[in-house]
C-alpha cells in the first residue's frame, strides 16, 4: 500500500502530540473565513499569563488589535515586526494611567528559564529528561497554548488548505506542507513552491504571523525562514547536545527533527532567539539557525556561564566548525544570548579576528543587527587607545569588533570587569601566541611576547572563547576543551558545503624526482620546529632553497603551460560554474614569473575587459542595470598581494595599493566580472568567500590547519556547482590527507582523489552503453565526408526516440546522463580520460538535453556542451519544430491562438516521423493552449486540465510491447490533437451567444454553479449578468496593485454581492456560490 501525503501528515501529527502538543482538526475551530489567528487562544492565554497584572478585557482586545493591524500587503515589513514582538515583547499602555505598563510576551518563555541547569540538556550533571510517552511530565508549567491543526481553510484571493499549522497562543507559527515520497513527479521542491508562491500569491496574511515552514516528502524533512531560497531550508540532525548527527534519511531525519527541533523548550528558544533579521535590508533577508549553531550557540553559552571568573577559569570554551558552515551566523546567536542573559547584566562583547578583512566581514554583519542584539552600541575599534576609551566608565553593554595585531605591546589594564566576554574569530591563529620570545642583539637581550599575552593582560577578568575551523592543542589551552563540532564531513553530508576533489599534477611539472624529495624534507623539518606556524622560526636560507627548486625557470614554463591547458579544458567543456579560479605561489618572486609566463601564452587575459563570460552562460547574457553599476574593466588573470619597496616598477604598478586590492576583492566576488584567475601568496587563502569559486590550484607547501583553510576555498555552494577541485603541483597529498584526519574529525574521507570522478564516469558510461546496446549509433561516430553531420543528425534523432520506448527507461536514461555529466566535470581537464570517451559522453548529453527540452521546456545542460555538440542539439530541436512551441511566450499568447493552433502547423507536427518525440510536442502546445485558456477562464482551464493529464498518464505506462503497435501511438497523437482544437475553439465559442472571451469566462462559472448546485437561471439573464461582471471585474483591476490591497479587494467582493443580487443570482441560499465567483473574478484579474 502506498505511503501518501494524508500518511505522512499523520506521522507528523502523531509525533508532535508525543512532543506535548494538542490536535485539533481544522473544522472544529470557529473563526471567519479568512481568519488565520485563533483569536480565543490568544484571549486565553493572555488571560492565564496576565491576570494576576489585572489585565483587562479591553486591554487583551488592544493586543489582539494590534496584532491584527499587521499588513499582509507589506508582507516582510510585517513579519519582521512580528517577529520583533514575538522575541522580544511589546509595552502595552495600561487603560488605567496610574497603572504600570505591562511587557507582553506572546508566548511563555519562562520554561527557558535563567539557570544554567535551564532543561536544555547541556550540562553532563543534568537528569535524564522523563519518555515521551510521559508527556505531562515532561515540561515545567507554561501558560502556552500549543495546537497543531490539520484541514484548516483559509480563504484569501483563493480558498488554500496548508497540510498543517502548529499554532501557540493562537498564532499560526510553524506551516508544513507535505509531498509524497513515492510519487516522482510531487518532490519536496514542490512542496517549497506551494508555499512560497501559491500560499503567498493566495494567503498572505497566514505569513504574515510565520516563524518558519517545514516541507517534508518522508525523505527529505528540512526547515526554513519563509523568505529563504529553497538552498537553505536544512535537515535538523540532531536531538540532544552531544549527541551525533543522525546519518540516515527517511523516518530517521523525521523523529530528529521533531524530537530536536519540536522539543518544547528548544523550539521557545528558537522563537525567542534563533531567528534573525537585519536591521534594514534591501532584500527579504530572513535567517532561521541550523541545527550545528544552534546547539553550538547554546552549548557556550552554558560553558560561559559557569567558566565565568572569579567562579571558573574564564575559559569559555572551543567551538570546532568546518570552513565554510556559517560559523558567523553562531557567534551573533551567541552574541545575542549573552546580551539577553539576566546572570551576565548585559556583558561587553569583544570580537576578535586576525585579520582586517575579517574584521570587516563581521562588523557588517553585526554592525546591521543592534536590534537584534539588543544593543546599540556595535562598533569597529579603530586602535587599542579607541577600546581603552570605549571601555574606560563602561560598566556594561557594548560589542566591539578589533583585530588581535591592536594589542601590541602595551600591558596597560583595560578593564578588570568580569562581565567581558572577548569572542576570537579562527582562534588557532589569533590567541594561541602567549609564549614570550627573546631576542638577542648588539644592544642586549630583549623579551617580547605575542599578541595574544597582551590582550590577556589588558582583560583580566574576561571569559574568551574560541571559534575555529582547525584546533590545534594551543587552541584549547586558551580556551577551554572543545563545547562543540561540527565537521567537514557533517557539513558536506548537510548540503552547507560541497565535496572537494583532489588532482595531482605534480608529475607533469617538476624536472626530476629529487625535487619531490626536497620538498618533503621541507615539510619534515618545518614539522619538527613546531606545530604552529607562529612557532616555526624557520631559517631564511631553507625558504631561499624551496623558492630556488619552485622557481626554477623551465619548470614555471611548465607549470603556465599545464595551468593553462587544464584551465581551458574546464572552461570549454562548461565544466566550471563561472570560470574563477585561484592559483596559490610560494612567493611574489614566483607568483610574478608565473604570471609573466601565463601572459606569453595567453595575451589576451592581460586585456581589460567589463564582462566576457559568454563561454560560462552557454550564450552572451545581457547584464542587468546593477551589473552595468557594479562592474568595472578588468583583465582576467591579476596578482593579488601587497607592495613591497623594493618592487620593480612594473611590478609595484600591477599590484596597485590598498584600495585597488579592496576593488580587486570586489570584482573577484562578481560573478560576471572578466576577473576570473587570481594569483595569490599569502592573501585571501583564509575568511575569503567567493561562492562560483570552484577550482583551486596550489604551488606552494602549505603547512598542516593552513591547508584545510585554503583547500576550502573552494567548498562553498553555488547553482549548479557539485564540487570543488583541487590541483597540486607539489605534492601536498599526503600532507592534506593527514591534516584533514588531525583537524577533520574524519574529513579525510571527504576529499576524494580525481581518480575516483574518473571511476565513476567510465562506470556511468559503461552503464549507458549497456541501456543503449540495442541501438545503432555507428553513424554518430563513424560517418565522414560529405552528408555526414546530416547522418550523425537523423542518429542524434532516433537515439532520443529510442530512448522515450518507455517512461521508465527514459527516467533511467536521465539519471545515468545526470551522474555521468557531473563525473565528467570533475576529470575533465586530466588526461586519462580517452578521445573516444568524451566523444560518447557528449552523444548522451546531447540526447538527454534534446529529452529534457522535450519534457520541461528548458535545456540545462546545453551551456555545458562543446560548440559543435551545441549546434547539432539545435538543429535536432529546430528540425522538429521544437523550438517553434518553446519559443511561445505568454507575451505572444494573442499571435499564438492565431497561428500556432491552426491546421497548417499541427500537420506539421503530424507529419513528424518520431511517434514519441511527436506526442511529446503535441503535449508541450496542449499545455501552452491550457495555460492561456486557464488564465482567464478557469472553469475550462481546470477541466482541460484533468482531462489531460488522464492522457499524459495513460502515455506514460506504455509498455516495451506497445512500440510494436504503431495504433498505440497514432491513437495518442489523434487524441492530443483533438483536444488541441477543442481548446482553440473554447477561445470562440462564446461568440454565438454574443459574448467575449473574458465574458464567455464568467458565463461559464456561472452555468457550472447552476448545474453544481441543482438550480436553474434564464439563459439571457446569465449571459446579460456575464457582461456586467467582466466590465466590474474590469474597473476593479485598473488599480495597478489592486493584488496587495485588501480594501480593493473586499470593495470587489461588495459590489459582486449587490450585482448578483441585482439580478436575483443564486436564487437559493448557498455562500459557495460567492466564494467560487470571487475566485474567477481574482483569476480574472491575474490574467489581465
Amino acid at each position: 500500500m502506498a505511503f501518501k501525503e494524508a500518511d505522512l501528515e499523520k506521522v507528523f501529527i502523531d509525533l508532535l502530540v508525543q512532543e506535548g502538543c494538542k490536535y485539533v482538526p481544522g473544522e472544529a475551530i470557529t473563526r471567519g473565513e479568512g481568519e488565520v489567528l485563533i483569536e480565543q487562544d490568544l484571549r486565553d492565554y493572555l488571560h492565564r499569563r496576565y491576570d494576576s497584572e489585572g489585565i483587562t478585557e479591553n486591554e487583551i482586545r488592544s493586543v489582539v488589535l494590534q496584532l491584527r493591524s499587521l499588513s499582509a500587503s507589506a508582507l516582510y515589513e510585517s513579519n519582521k515586526k512580528f517577529c520583533s514582538w514575538l522575541s522580544d515583547g511589546f509595552m502595552l499602555k495600561r487603560e488605567n494611567p496610574k497603572d504600570k505598563d505591562i511587557l507582553i510576551e506572546l508566548l511563555d518563555f519562562r520554561p527557558l528559564g535563567e539557570r544554567r541547569k535551564s532543561g536544555f540538556g547541556v550540562g553532563a550533571d543534568e537528569e535524564a529528561m522523563p519518555l515521551a510517552a510521559d508527556v505531562a511530565a515532561k515540561y515545567c508549567a507554561d501558560c502556552n497554548i500549543v495546537k497543531i491543526v490539520n484541514q484548516f481553510e483559509i480563504v484569501g484571493s483563493e480558498k488554500r488548505i496548508p497540510d498543517a499549522i502548529l499554532f501557540v497562543n493562537g498564532l499560526p507559527l510553524v506551516v508544513f506542507e507535505f509531498k509524497s515520497a513515492v510519487r516522482e513527479e510531487a518532490t519536496v521542491f514542490n512542496a517549497y513552491e506551494q508555499l512560497t508562491v501559491r500560499y503567498r500569491r493566495d494567503i498572505p496574511q497566514l505569513f504574515v504571523y510565520n516563524a518558519f515552514c517545514v516541507i517534508s516528502d518522508g525523505v527529505n524533512n528540512r526547515a526554513g525562514s519563509f523568505f529563504a531560497k529553497y538552498d537553505y531550508f536544512y535537515a535538523w540532525r540532531r536531538v540532544e547536545f552531544g549527541d551525533r548527527r543522525i546519518e540516515a534519511e527517511g523516518i530517521e531525519s523525521l523523529y530528529s527533527m521533531i524530537q530536536g527541533m519540536f522539543n518544547r523548550r528548544r523550539l521557545l528558544d528558537i522563537f525567542k532567539n534563533f531567528q534573525y533579521f537585519p536591521d534594514s535590508s534591501k532584500k527579504e533577508q530572513k535567517v532561521l539557525c541550523r541545527y550545528p549553531q544552534y546547539y553550538a550557540a547554546r552549548s557556550l553559552y552554558e560553558n560561559i556561564c559557569k567558566a565565568r571568573k572569579p567562579h571558573g577559569d574564564g575559559r569559555g570554551g572551543t567551538y570546532f566548525g568546518a570552513t565554510g558552515c556559517g560559523k558567523s551566523f553562531t557567534m551573533l546567536f551567541l552574541t545575542r544570548l549573552l546580551m539577553k542573559s539576566l546572570s551576565f547584566k548585559t556583558p561587553t562583547i569583544v570580537l576578535i579576528t586576525d585579520r582586517t578583512d575579517l574584521d570587516d566581514q563581521l562588523s557588517g554583519l553585526f554592525t546591521a543587527s543592534k536590534k537584534y542584539i539588543g544593543d546599540e552600541r556595535v562598533e569597529s575599534v579603530e586602535s587599542r587607545a579607541d577600546l581603552r576609551e570605549k571601555l574606560q566608565g563602561r560598566k556594561s553593554g557594548g560589542v566591539f569588533l578589533t583585530t588581535i595585531q591592536k594589542f601590541s605591546e602595551d600591558i596597560e589594564l583595560l578593564t578588570d570587569r568580569d562581565n567581558v566576554v572577548c569572542i576570537s574569530d579562527e582562534a588557532h591563529r589569533t590567541q594561541t601566541n602567549l609564549d614570550q620570545k627573546i631576542t638577542v642583539t648588539d644592544k642586549g637581550v630583549k623579551t617580547s611576547f605575542g599578541f595574544a599575552r597582551y590582550l590577556h593582560n589588558s582583560l583580566p577578568n574576561a571569559t574568551y572563547v574560541g571559534f575555529t575551523g582547525t584546533p590545534i592543542d594551543a587552541t584549547l589551552d586558551v580556551f577551554g576543551p572543545e563545547v562543540d563540532i561540527y565537521t567537514m564531513t557533517e557539513s558536506v553530508k548537510d548540503g552547507i558545503t560541497v565535496p572537494i576533489v583532489y588532482e595531482g599534477r605534480a608529475a607533469k611539472v617538476v624536472l626530476n624526482n629529487s625535487v619531490l624529495e626536497e620538498i618533503e624534507k621541507y615539510y619534515e623539518e618545518a614539522a619538527e620546529a613546531g606545530a604552529n606556524e607562529y612557532q616555526i622560526d624557520q631559517s631564511k636560507q631553507d625558504v631561499a632553497q624551496m623558492g630556488v627548486i619552485l622557481g626554477d625557470p623551465d619548470r614555471l614554463k611548465a607549470v603556465a603551460k599545464d595551468f593553462v591547458a587544464h584551465y581551458e579544458a574546464r572552461v570549454q567543456e562548461k565544466s566550471t560554474v563561472r570560470g574563477k579560479a585561484m592559483f596559490v605561489c610560494y612567493s611574489r618572486q614566483i607568483a610574478y614569473a608565473l604570471y609573466k609566463n601565463i601572459l606569453e601564452l595567453r595575451p589576451e587575459w592581460g586585456v581589460t575587459k567589463i564582462c566576457d563570460d559568454a563561454e560560462f552562460a552557454g550564450e552572451a547574457t545581457e547584464l542587468t542595470d546593477k551589473e552595468k553599476r557594479e562592474l568595472k574593466p578588468v583583465e582576467k588573470i591579476k596578482m593579488v598581494m601587497t607592495r613591497s619597496k623594493d618592487d620593480e616598477k612594473e611590478l609595484y604598478d600591477l599590484l596597485g595599493d590598498k584600495d585597488a586590492r579592496k576593488e580587486l576583492d570586489r570584482l573577484f566576488k562578481q560573478e560576471r566580472s572578466n576577473f576570473k584567475i587570481a594569483i595569490v601568496v599569502d592573501m585571501w587563502l583564509t575568511g575569503f568567500d567567493v561562492p562560483c569559486l570552484d577550482a583551486i590550484y596550489i604551488d606552494k607547501p602549505i603547512q598542516q590547519h593552513s591547508l584545510i583553510q585554503t583547500i576550502s576555498r573552494v567548498n562553498r555552494t553555488f547553482a549548479g556547482k557539485d564540487k570543488g577541485i583541487v590541483v597540486d603541483y607539489i605534492g601536498i597529498k599526503r600532507k592534506m590527507n593527514l591534516a584533514l584526519k588531525q583537524y577533520g574529525a574524519g574529513s579525510e574521507q571527504n576529499v576524494e582523489d580525481i581518480t575516483a570522478a574518473i571511476t565513476e564516469f567510465r562506470n556511468h558510461l559503461d552503464l549507458l552503453d549497456k541501456l543503449m546496446y540495442k541501438f545503432d549509433a555507428s553513424a554518430y561516430f563513424k560517418s565522414t565526408g560529405d552528408g555526414a553531420e546530416l547522418k550523425k543528425l537523423e542518429c542524434l534523432k532516433q537515439a532520443q526516440e529510442f530512448v522515450q520506448t518507455t517512461k521508465e527507461k527514459e527516467a533511467r536514461f536521465m539519471g545515468l546522463a545526470k551522474r555521468l555529466k557531473a563525473a565528467y566535470d570533475i576529470c575533465v581537464g586530466n588526461e586519462g580520460i580517452t578521445r573516444a570517451e568524451r566523444d560518447r559522453a557528449h552523444f548522451y548529453f546531447a540526447i538527454r538535453s534534446i529529452l529534457h527540452k522535450l519534457t520541461k521546456g528548458k535545456a540545462p545542460d546545453t551551456a555545458q556542451m562543446n560548440a559543435r555538440v551545441r549546434e547539432m542539439i539545435a538543429s535536432a530541436l529546430q528540425s522538429e519544430g521544437v523550438e517553434d512551441v518553446l519559443q511561445l511566450s505568454d507575451a505572444e499568447a494573442d499571435q499564438a491562438k492565431q497561428n500556432i493552433f491552426d491546421d497548417e502547423y499541427l500537420q506539421h507536427i503530424n507529419r513528424i516521423k518520431l511517434p514519441n518525440t511527436k506526442i511529446k510536442l503535441l503535449q508541450m502546445l496542449l499545455q501552452k493552449a491550457i495555460g492561456q485558456i486557464r488564465k482567464v477562464n478557469k472553469v475550462k482551464g481546470v477541466n482541460f486540465t484533468q482531462k489531460m493529464q488522464q492522457l499524459v498518464e495513460q502515455y506514460n505506462d506504455r509498455t516495451e510491447q506497445d512500440i510494436l503497435k504503431s495504433e498505440v501511438y497514432e491513437e495518442m497523437a489523434e487524441t492530443l490533437t483533438d483536444m488541441i482544437v477543442q481548446v482553440r475553439k473554447a477561445f470562440t465559442e462564446g461568440e454565438e451567444k454574443g459574448l467575449s472571451f473574458e465574458e464567455t469566462a464568467f458565463y461559464d462559472i456561472l452555468k457550472s454553479l447552476c448545474i453544481k448546485y441543482h438550480f436553474t437561471y434564464p439563459e439571457d439573464k446569465l449571459i446579460a449578468l456575464s457582461k456586467r461582471v467582466k466590465i466590474l471585474v474590469d474597473e476593479q483591476a485598473a488599480y495597478p496593485d489592486w493584488d496587495k490591497r485588501d480594501d480593493i479587494k473586499s470593495a470587489l467582493k461588495v459590489d459582486l454581492i449587490i450585482l448578483l443580487d441585482e439580478f436575483g443570482y443564486p436564487p437559493v441560499e448557498r455562500d459557495e456560490v460567492y466564494g467560487e465567483i470571487f475566485e474567477q473574478a481574482e483569476n480574472f484579474k491575474k490574467g489581465r
